[in-house]
């Protein structure tokens, strides 16, 4: 299958690792890779805050660019979300038919990586191994947009070596939001307090989630308290292997 990563602004610019890691394990399952040199951001950021006319041109090129691929996969639930959700809201309101129509052909195809992996590719062991003892947080837009469920669940359980615990109120939101963790410091505090001491509850080493925007919230807390628990994209824990991640 051909497939074009979308890597989102966010983790381009401060986790790349994350995208070279969909590519291997995707290559390693015998698949092509694309990276289309033309995508930018997915809107999500201008929408949110109110800015929806502005966001036009970045559903343009994202139909423009994506158009063609079998499948769009990206790391991140909360851009699959903006995409799947409020693009076409954004080509209706503030384009023409013509975007519409492009739009609505483009965005089925556009899956967060565990959809990918186990709706479209059919696969839940994918021939990692990971042994460590890690702990999901479902962040907020694939679980309550996306409804991924336990897809990222299964992925980790078929991990070899991996010690998987439950983490406790592990719906609950982070406090991270995006804006709202500036707008509302202080709530956005007292949620990610509550988080962290979930996290610490499980005793894992490593805190797992398919967004790193909250596993960076998170992982900057549990790093100022100095817990020693680290934090990985769920597609670097699928793209290890016991060689190493390749």
């Amino acid at each position: 299958m051909r497939i074009a990563l979308f890597i989102t602004c966010f983790n381009d610019t401060m986790f790349p690792a994350t995208g070279k890691a969909v590519a291997a394990l995707l290559e390693r399952l015998g698949h092509t890779v694309d990276f289309p040199q033309a995508q930018a951001c997915c809107g999500q950021m201008h929408f949110n805050t109110g800015y929806r006319p502005q966001t036009l041109p970045m559903v343009r090129r994202f139909a423009e660019t994506f158009a063609g691929y079998d499948a769009v996969v990206t790391p991140s639930g909360s851009c699959a979300g903006m995409i799947r959700h409020h693009h076409g809201t954004v080509a209706r309101q503030y384009g023409d038919a013509d975007l519409a129509a492009e739009v609505a052909r483009v965005t089925p195809r556009v899956h967060e990586l565990s959809e990918l992996l186990v709706d479209v590719l059919g696969v839940t062991d994918v021939g990692a191994y990971f042994p460590h003892r890690v702990t999901y947080h479902p962040t907020c837009h694939s679980l309550r947009m996306l409804r991924v469920g336990d897809r990222p669940l299964r992925l980790l359980r078929a991990v070899k070596g991996i010690d998987l615990v439950e983490l406790p109120a592990a719906e609950s939101c982070c406090g991270f939001g995006g804006t709202f963790a500036l707008k509302n410091a202080d709530t956005s505090q007292a949620m990610l307090a509550d988080k962290m001491r979930h996290v610490q509850e499980t005793g894992a080493e490593v805190l797992c989630a398919g967004d790193n925007s909250c596993l960076m919230h998170i992982g900057g807390g549990l790093s100022r308290l100095r817990t020693g628990i680290g934090t990985l994209h769920l597609a670097q824990i699928l793209a290890s292997t016991d060689g190493g991640t390749r």
